[in-house]
Order: C-alpha cells, then structure tokens, then sequence
C-alpha cells in the first residue's frame, strides 16, 4: 500500500478530529478570528498550491451569503497587489514556511492589516506570527497534501460560515454525520476504483465543477500533476462551454463534480452531451448513482454547501490507482523539496 493511499485512507478520522477542535477546545480561537474578520474594511482569502485551492473552496461560502470577499493567490498578492487598508488577510497554509507566506505577513502587518492564519504546523510563521491563529494538528501527509488539505478547507469554511452568521448548531451536526458517512463509503469506493475502465495511463484529462467543489476539480488536476507526474486541466464548467469545448475528441477523459441544488441539470446535460461525442465520463456528487456516466462515485448526504470538504476523496483515490497503472512513485516529488523556500526557478542550485 503506499504511503498516499495510507493518508486518504485516514482522512475521516483526521476530519471528524478537527471538527471537533474548530466546535470545542478551538472556539475561543475561532471567535477571536471571526471578530477580527468582521471588524475588517475588508476580508482576503488567500493560500499558495494546494491551500489556494482550499481558500477558493472556502470563499464561496462567503460569496452565497452576499459577503464580499477578496481571493487572490499569495504570490500574486505578494507582488502583485497592495493590501487594503484595515484589510484582514486569512492566510492558508499546512506549514506556514512558504516562502509566500512568511513574506506576505509581513506585508500585511507593514500595511497595518491583521492576519488569520489557518495552517497545520505549529512551528511555522503563519502560527507563530499571525494575530490569530487556527491550529489544526493534523499528523503530517508524507507527500502529497491529502490530510492538510481537506482539515485547511473544513476551517477556513467553518471560519467564513461563522463569519457570515451561517454555522449552527444543527450545521456541525448535519457536518459530522457527512463526515461519517464518508468514512462508511470508503471500501466501496475503493472497490470501484480498482474496478473501473475510466482510468488510463497518459489520457487527456479535463476536471470540471462549480461552486466550492470548483476548489476539489483544481485540487484533483494538482494531484494527477503531483501523483501521476502527468499533465491534466482544471476550471468551471460554466467557463469550459465557452471556447474549450472546441478540444473535445472521442476517448479524452472528463471528472465533473456536480454540486446538490445549483445547475444539477445544465451539468448532468454538459456530461450527456460529452458521452455523445465520445469523451469518458466520471462524476461526482449526491444523487449521481442512478445516472448513465463511465463511473459515477456517489458523495453520502451532508448539505449542499459542505459537500466540498469530502468530495475530493474519490479523486484522491482515483490518482492513487492511477499512479500505480502508470507504473509511476507517487510517494516522492522530483523537484519540490526547495521550492517552499525560494521563489525562482525549478531545480536546486547546489554550492
């Protein structure tokens, strides 16, 4: 078994613990950030790699509520963009080493904003030096970000649900059982990875979703580039029927994420028509299992907006068993051990 499929496979439990942290011994500190947030000129989200994909998940639950909210990379917040006055800036980030990151808590206090840090490391920067801090000690993923994903995703969520007035008591309830239930669907998710023909080694492959699964479609494209080593594409299915659908030739491969209440039909005819022209199709979402798709990984009941925090999972799993189909070690990364601490170029210089 490697070492990626051990994370996923532990990703409930390590969920349902930081759930229980953000409404228990964590309240404090919540509060405390969502005071901060609300006092604010103005709110950005941000985060760098897979943690950016978490905040675009997580701005979404700002944005239904009519709350505006700023989403920019860090990077590009960092060079790119001047902090608003009085901003508060909620950085994500599973170290808070990044290179990005340190610097641009800088920035943001230089320019007398405050900093929200949601990160899993204790150690780094975003814990020790934001204004406040959401801690969630998760046990470190060996590589790829599975675990410090969904748990950065979950808070940052929780965070904006609070912020907005949006999280009761019936909320974390309705969450929890989500969460648990997906720990139930585990095996037999595993059991149509292993069975599918939707798979194949170096195949096109185009993710698309809406809403806050779009953070899971760019998160799945991350994992094919970082566990599969092969190139994929990720964006909204609104955006692919605009122009990119020109690409479409029988045999590529699509993953649609298809969210609980918003434009289910509109996407479920985007796959129809796909599966017409010869495309493979998988989906992902509640209430797919009845429909005609190439493999269809059904997402237990949990509300419409929180669907996001588990529905990367069959991706995961997906990439996983990829990875050993192309025969490739999805346990180490070729280039990336200094890339968190230096911002140019790809490959280490060695002195």
């Amino acid at each position: 078994m490697t070492q990626f499929l051990k994370d996923i496979l532990r990703q409930p439990k390590e969920l349902e613990r930081s759930l229980a942290f953000l409404t228990g011994d964590g309240t404090e500190l919540l509060e405390r950030a969502v005071s901060l947030a609300r006092s604010a000129s103005q709110v950005v989200l941000t985060g760098i790699g897979s943690s950016w994909h978490a905040a675009m998940s997580a701005g979404t639950v700002f944005q239904r509520s009519g709350k505006p909210v700023q989403l920019i990379d860090a990077a590009e917040l960092l060079h790119f963009a001047e902090i608003p006055q009085g901003a508060a800036v909620i950085m994500l980030s599973r170290t808070g080493r990044s290179v990005e990151i340190v610097r641009l808590i800088e920035k943001v206090h230089a320019s007398g904003g405050k900093v929200i840090g949601v990160t899993n490391a204790r150690d780094g920067a975003l814990a020790q030096d934001s204004d406040v801090a959401l801690l969630l000690e998760v046990a470190f993923d060996h590589a790829i970000s599975v675990n410090t994903y969904s748990t950065l995703a979950l808070a940052a969520g929780v965070l904006a649900a609070q912020v907005v007035g949006r999280f009761e008591g019936h909320t974390a309830r309705e969450l929890q059982n989500g969460i648990c239930a997906t720990a139930e669907r585990m095996d037999s998710w595993r059991d149509q990875v292993d069975a599918t023909d939707w798979l194949e080694p170096a195949a096109a492959y185009y993710f698309l979703a809406r809403g806050a699964s779009l953070g899971s479609c760019h998160e799945a494209r991350l994992l094919w580039e970082e566990g599969v080593k092969q190139p994929a594409t990720a964006m909204g299915t609104g955006g692919f029927r605009h122009g990119p659908q020109e690409i479409v030739t029988r045999g590529m491969h699509f993953g649609i994420w298809i969210d609980a209440q918003r434009m289910r039909e509109e996407d479920l005819a985007v796959a129809r028509d796909l599966t017409h022209m010869g495309a493979r199709v998988a989906l992902i979402g509640q209430g797919v299992s009845d429909v005609s798709a190439e493999a269809a990984f059904e997402i237990p009941k949990i509300p419409a907006e929180w669907q996001y925090v588990v529905d990367p999972i069959p991706a995961q799993l997906l990439a996983e068993r990829l990875s050993r189909l192309a025969g490739v070690d999805c346990d180490s990364f070729r280039y990336c051990s200094f890339i968190v601490e230096d911002e140019g170029g790809l490959l280490e210089t060695k002195s």
